[in-house]
């Protein structure tokens, strides 16, 4: 690994550590999303405040850093497949475990998203259409973005076919079925909350 490739790759990390919940709740004058709902810095659970707007605009940084961490090894590293897996993995990983949150992040679904739209935007819209269509069956976020990522990895082989993605697809798809435990644990207790449902959050400090 050459040094430029490895200070993108830590470059990626760094653009995945960038606490958007966080960020976007403080900047709307919500509650940290840390302490209410499930505890995830993530859209879903700023969903839970019953701010729409902050919620999507979550959903869009999370979603915004994969991508922007794929393009930049594409455009300014040696865009081989390769190095292209290590920053989209860095990203993903940068969100789930960043600095900026003493390494306790989100779930990582929408960086993951982002990411997949930047190996290929098939990719990415056929993991899109795999979770909406198991969000309006089920009505569970959670079931929704486990199929979703279980998909990844079969979409990504047969879309893409490069080794170094497939590999980095199914490493976020282990990470991403860990840090859904607890979830999978309530969608088989039957204590799983649908979308939509709220827990009011306290008020900001």
């Amino acid at each position: 690994m050459t040094p430029t490739t490895l200070a993108l790759v830590a470059l990626a990390y760094l653009i995945g550590a960038i606490p958007f919940a966080v960020v976007v709740s403080k900047l709307f004058g919500l509650s940290d999303p840390r302490h209410y709902g499930s505890g995830n810095p993530g859209a879903t659970n700023v969903l839970r405040s019953g701010n729409k707007s902050a919620a999507a605009l979550t959903l869009l940084g999370d979603a915004a850093k994969g991508w922007v961490a794929v393009w930049v090894m594409q455009h300014w590293g040696p865009g081989t497949a390769s190095s292209v897996a290590l920053a989209g993995a860095a990203a993903f990983i940068g969100h789930v475990f960043p600095v900026t949150l003493g390494f306790k992040g989100g779930k990582g679904v929408a960086t993951a998203l982002g990411v997949l739209a930047g190996f290929s935007g098939w990719l990415a819209l056929a993991c899109m259409g795999v979770w909406l269509a198991l969000a309006l069956i089920l009505r569970y976020s959670s079931a929704a973005a486990l199929g979703a990522a279980v998909a990844a990895p079969l979409a990504a082989q047969a879309l893409i076919g490069e080794a170094a993605i497939s590999g980095a697809s199914v490493f976020m798809t282990g990470i991403l079925i860990w840090r859904h435990a607890g979830n999978i644990k309530r969608l088989l207790a039957g204590t799983e909350p649908k979308i939509g449902s709220k827990k009011k959050p306290p008020a900001a400090s």
